[in-house]
């Protein structure tokens, strides 16, 4: 097997799935001179020019609500050897922030996201295909905590939009992709064996023994 000097994890499964903790682990066991972890959450399409009662009906967990064509370019960038400016993405106004972060190019890429492996382009790029198998009413759960402390949402309205768009979104677009996948995780970050089986591949591919 051919040494590589950039190698990139995608890390896909439902929202709430545990996919940031397999990301926390790779990145704590590599550490982050090595490892980046991107997220595909800051690469949503801009609606600025949307009135904010509109944005916030959009359907989010759609594909076409992600601008897959940026991200590409950036995964490539960083394999080029150059930084990227990464955009930010403000969840209580479903909007782009004007500060972007500067990433430098890592020997580890994480790429995190729901719906990473249903492009064909963006899962050409992926060295690595996970999936995060979580059954979905420990997603929801999980969900609504992380909505309503993190994001500022209310349970009714986090309810509202899994009924309305991520479950359906899940088992049209997220749950398929999982046929993609190299490896596919139960448990998720807490699934120590498979963790164990990751980081052996990205070793070998790294050709660190």
């Amino acid at each position: 097997m051919a040494k590589k000097e950039t190698i990139i994890i995608g890390i896909a499964g439902a929202s709430g799935s545990g996919k940031s903790l397999v990301s926390s682990n790779l990145l704590k066991d590599f550490g982050p001179h090595e490892v980046i972890v991107l997220k595909e959450d800051n690469y949503y399409k801009e609606l600025i020019n949307m009135p904010l009662s509109v944005r916030s009906q959009m359907n989010f967990d759609h594909p076409d609500a992600l601008d897959h064509d940026i991200l590409r370019n950036h995964l490539e960038t960083l394999q080029a050897g150059e930084k990227i400016e990464v955009p930010q993405y403000d969840y209580a106004t479903h909007s782009r922030k004007s500060e972007t972060v500067s990433v430098e190019p890592h020997k580890i890429i994480v790429l995190d996201g729901i719906l990473i492996l249903t492009d064909p382009a963006l899962r050409q790029l992926l060295d690595i295909k996970i999936f995060v198998d979580t059954p979905l009413d420990i997603c929801l759960l999980r969900r609504i905590q992380r909505d309503t402390v993190e994001r500022g949402r209310s349970v009714a309205s986090v309810l509202e939009q899994y009924e309305k768009t991520v479950r359906p979104m899940y088992l049209q677009f997220i749950e398929p992709s999982k046929r993609y996948a190299d490896i596919i995780i139960p448990l998720g970050g807490k699934n120590e064996i498979a963790i164990d089986i990751i980081k052996t591949k990205m070793n070998a591919l790294l050709g660190d023994g």
